[in-house]
């Protein structure tokens, strides 16, 4: 049976160009198109699709509304397509915590001109996105409040977006992202903690960063492999077993965290529920250019670590969570007894920007077996290399299990590899850590 694909865009433009792709694939169907978001709700009751793929900003009724009308009376995997602006990118937060699966980015460019890297990841994503979960997997209610807290406690410092361009990911090549103006800092901004990264450190050099990244995509050539069983993420392809906590009993210097698709909720679940911790976190979670800044600033207003967009040059300190920056390759580099991070433009060597094999394996090297490495939610297989490496060095490596998963892929390819230490639901990843590190 082909998977039912029905279109909700008010663009007559995108709906004809969409239909086409999706029907390039002769597993797939469009079964229904909407101009808008009320429309959209009536023909997913009718027609009982597969997978809808929705806009964000629609007249009538927006897709952010749609999506919750849907997922109360007929839940249905949902993809969203969002502008690349601070505003798009909010809005499209706002619909994934209402219970849409995953988004990409509306890029009109790429649908005009018929790219086909970006069609294939289009094609792929959505049907990635109609095996996914839909229930059993969302937030009570929204956990990101309308304004910052005015409270010391909550308060942090503003983003600002410098992002303008961005590369080949799972999200498609884009270009000259658009970015709106930077809302005015609240007044609670003023109470914000000091900058990350301030200190005497040697200035990074970006030739310096560039030799690194080599040696570790030297080290990720020479690994054995990912095993052929480990690239599926089809769901029932291999169960797995959840596991008991039980406190390994190693010292950890850092907690690092993969993820993809259905990674922006999960990591509402598990980040602002720890406290500040005694070590860094870093997050690679696959997602554009334009996106990363408000999604480290909406974790950062409801989490008691202090969350930010990773820059080249910050230092890694106790307590702050750092989010590698989309369309790029996060590193780390060793300066004197501390870490530094180093942000650098990917060569079209590897799949993903971010990526999480670069990234545990430069993990590996500056951290050796000191690691805690977890891999969420996500399409795919990226992160089963590294955590390969960081297996062989002695770090403890955890896997979200296939029931709280929205898309069972990267946790399945490193419980496929025999990698694992423990397999746990993602309610009990977050006071897991704590127990963890002691």
């Amino acid at each position: 049976m082909a998977t039912k694909v029905l279109i909700v865009d008010d663009s007559t433009f995108f709906r004809k160009r969409l239909k086409e792709i999706v029907e390039s694939d002769p597993t797939m169907q469009v079964i229904g198109e909407a101009k808008d978001g009320k429309e959209g709700v009536a023909l997913t009751s009718q027609l009982r699709p597969d997978v809808i793929t929705m806009d964000v900003e629609m007249p009538v009724m927006d897709g952010i509304t749609a999506v919750k009308e849907i997922m109360s009376k007929c839940p249905t995997p949902i993809m969203m397509f969002s502008s690349l602006t601070l505003e798009g990118a909010d809005a499209t937060f706002r619909a994934l915590e209402a219970g849409a699966v995953d988004f990409m980015p509306k890029n009109f460019d790429d649908i005009a001109h018929r790219r086909q890297d970006a069609i294939k990841n289009l094609i792929n994503s959505i049907k990635a996105v109609s095996r996914s979960r839909v229930r059993g997997f969302r937030p009570q209610a929204s956990a990101i409040p309308a304004s910052r807290p005015t409270t010391a406690t909550a308060s942090r410092t503003t983003f600002s977006s410098t992002s303008t361009t961005g590369t080949a990911s799972r999200f498609g090549t884009t270009s000259s992202l658009r970015t709106a103006s930077t809302p005015a800092a609240p007044a609670s901004s003023t109470m914000a903690r000091k900058p990350i990264g301030s200190g005497s450190a040697p200035a990074p050099t970006q030739g310096s960063a560039m030799g690194q990244y080599n040696e570790i995509n030297a080290m990720l050539a020479a690994n054995p492999g990912t095993p052929a069983g480990a690239l599926k993420f089809t769901f029932g392809d291999h169960k797995s077993e959840t596991t008991t906590f039980r406190k390994s009993g190693k010292n950890h210097s850092i907690v690092a965290i993969g993820s993809s698709t259905g990674g922006p909720i999960a990591l509402q679940q598990i980040i602002p529920k720890l406290p500040k911790l005694n070590v860094p976190v870093v997050i690679i979670q696959h997602m554009p250019a334009s996106f990363t800044a408000t999604f480290a600033s909406r974790l950062d207003a409801i989490s008691q670590l202090h969350v930010v967009e990773a820059k080249d040059g910050d230092m890694l300190e106790p307590g702050n969570c750092f989010i590698a920056p989309g369309g790029k390759q996060m590193i780390f580099e060793k300066v004197g007894v501390k870490t530094r991070i180093r942000i650098i433009d990917d060569t079209g060597r590897v799949t993903y920007n971010p990526c999480v094999d670069v990234s545990f394996a430069s993990l590996s090297k500056t951290y050796g077996g000191k690691v805690l490495a977890m891999i969420l939610t996500g399409m795919g297989s990226d992160g089963c290399e590294g955590c390969s490496i960081l297996k062989k060095k002695g770090a403890v490596v955890w896997a979200q299990n296939e029931e709280s998963c929205v898309v069972y892929g990267m946790p399945q390819a490193i419980v496929n590899a025999g990698i694992t230490d423990l397999v746990l639901p993602l309610n009990d990843i977050a006071t897991s850590i704590v127990k963890e590190l002691g």
